[in-house]
């Protein structure tokens, strides 16, 4: 059975896509993007077991690449639903000390959990020797001495360490999620409840067209002769449309492996431009 990774990463964005443009709470946002991995996981648990694999390196594939995305994305969600439903105020000093704690305990549990292990090293140095131990069914050794977690999870769908880079992905989407709650220069919401910009000028497309269009002022060096970094660019725009912006950098890198064209927002200014240019002639 063939799971192809750009087909996931596609229906993954697309749907954060489909969510972003509604301009849900990120709590809504979090809660639906749960929802929708948790069923995608599962429908491709059931595809495991009824198919299997065809050849050792599709299962290290799957195990090492492809489960580690989703599960990933869906301890991140569901811990942003989590985060926000349980964050005491909207914004002042007790709303940043309450990300500021969380972020304390997030590195801690970073070091003594994640980046002191030996897997973290082989995983983090890309290399490949030990993937038919590290990602095949059946291949646990208990005497690696490894945590009590291992006794939980199904082994017929998962070998333990795709676990452990669904952990360490979702840990680096948490960390950057809250840097941009934490400072309130990335933290355009409460900018935004007080801002004087008019309430009819409005941003009507997407999140991530925003922000594709922001990353290519960014990157063209057209505003202050690139002498502008990309949060305060991206604060400026957030101001302008009274649009807050989730994460952009982890948008931004969604953006680089969507499958077919990357930059779909400016392509398709391109073709509004010259169907408008068209019209005059």
């Amino acid at each position: 059975m063939e799971i192809v990774l750009s087909k996931i990463l596609s229906q993954i964005h697309h749907q954060e896509d489909k969510l972003s443009s509604q301009m849900m709470r990120a709590a809504d946002e979090a809660y639906q993007m749960t929802l929708f991995l948790n069923e995608m996981l599962c429908t491709i648990k059931v595809k495991v077991l009824q198919a299997g694999f065809t050849n050792e390196q599709q299962e290290i594939d799957f195990f090492k690449n492809i489960k580690p995305q989703i599960l990933g994305k869906l301890i991140y969600y569901n811990k942003v639903f989590r985060i926000e439903t349980t964050c005491p105020v909207s914004n002042g000093k007790i709303h940043q000390n309450y990300y500021e704690n969380l972020l304390k305990n997030l590195k801690s549990e970073y070091k003594e959990s994640i980046c002191n292990e030996d897997f973290y090293r082989y995983y983090r140095a890309g290399r490949t020797d030990r993937d038919h131990t590290y990602f095949r069914l059946g291949q646990i050794n208990y005497h690696d001495g490894l945590k009590s977690g291992v006794f939980e999870i199904d082994l017929s769908f998962s070998t333990y360490y795709d676990n452990k880079i669904a952990y360490i992905i979702a840990n680096e989407l948490l960390y950057t999620y809250m840097l941009t709650k934490i400072n309130p220069e990335e933290n355009p919401d409460t900018i935004l409840l007080n801002g004087d910009a008019n309430k009819d000028i409005s941003w009507t497309n997407s999140q991530n067209a925003l922000i594709e269009l922001i990353y290519a002022l960014y990157a063209s060096n057209s505003i202050a002769y690139g002498k502008i970094g990309i949060r305060k660019l991206a604060l400026i725009f957030q101001v302008l449309f009274r649009t807050p912006l989730n994460d952009i950098h982890h948008s931004f890198h969604r953006m680089k492996t969507r499958a077919g064209s990357r930059t779909a927002f400016l392509d398709q200014l391109k073709i509004s431009l010259e169907e408008y240019m068209d019209k005059d002639l």
